[in-house]
């Protein structure tokens, strides 16, 4: 289960990367996509939690290990929510009026 969960977390957010980067590929920007990035990221940070949760003092990671306390595995959804809206942020305000610039020159 620890390497499943492994994996699972991997591959969520090498989906989160290349939807986020699908997301600017052609003409206009895919909302769709865009929106499946942001979801991958935050089923990537449940997975993670998930392991914190499970395996955190357990000794089979030391990455995990550090989340001993209740607070600690809190904070992963909260920088988890910090990236997803920073990452809104960064598109909202800076890409997509770039986007819309190159498109009328």
């Amino acid at each position: 289960m620890f390497y499943l969960l492994i994996f699972a977390a991997l591959i969520f957010f090498v989906a989160h990367v290349a939807l986020l980067l699908a997301s600017f590929s052609g003409p206009k920007f895919a909302s769709v996509r865009y929106f499946y990035s942001h979801l991958t990221l935050w089923l990537t940070g449940i997975v993670v939690f998930v392991l914190a949760l499970c395996y955190s003092g357990a000794h089979q990671s030391g990455f995990l290990d550090y989340f001993n306390t209740p607070f600690k595995k809190t904070m992963i959804l909260v920088f988890t929510l910090a990236l997803s809206l920073a990452a809104h942020g960064i598109v909202s305000l800076l890409v997509l009026p770039l986007l819309r610039k190159n498109r009328v020159s």
